[in-house]
């Protein structure tokens, strides 16, 4: 079956089983493999996607219900040259990690800050607990996330 789906601004199909999940469309039909596949449950937070501005893990959506939706992925937010806020915050803070639960948390935080851009250290710890990460700490993250809260704040 031919699926119609919205991925980082492009329209894409995708022809195979609607029950296909998204996280595998991504990576192995779009070869986008920001979103990376980990635990498969929902748990890690690591294949995380924003579907029509709600952060979500691909691999509990089935691309059937993706159908017409906006899908951003990590690849999506911000390019080389033009990174988003929170990407340069994490670099300028050298808060970057390993590359297995990273865009998963860039994604989850960038959802989070936008609807909460004047969060406080403990709201952005509590934002990330559906991310699991194995290798490191987490306070170079919050760090970044807080100095991104904290330079927007005095913008305003």
């Amino acid at each position: 079956m031919s699926i119609l789906i919205n991925v980082n601004g492009e329209e894409r199909v995708f022809d195979g089983e609607v029950v296909t999940p998204l996280l595998d469309v991504l990576r192995n039909t779009l070869f986008l493999t920001g979103a990376k596949d980990v635990c498969r449950e929902g748990f890690c937070g690591a294949c995380m996607v924003h579907v029509d501005g709600v952060a979500m893990a691909s691999c509990l959506i089935p691309i059937g219900l993706a159908r017409d939706k906006r899908i951003v992925t990590i690849e999506g937010l911000g390019r080389d040259d033009h990174l988003s806020p929170l990407q340069q915050a994490l670099e300028d803070l050298d808060a970057v990690q390993c590359g297995m639960c990273f865009p998963g948390m860039v994604m989850s935080l960038t959802k989070f800050l936008e609807e909460k851009p004047a969060a406080t250290r403990n709201e952005i710890k509590r934002s990330l607990t559906g991310n699991v990460c194995r290798c490191t700490g987490y306070e170079r993250i919050i760090d970044a996330a807080l100095a991104l809260c904290q330079e927007q704040g005095s913008k305003s």
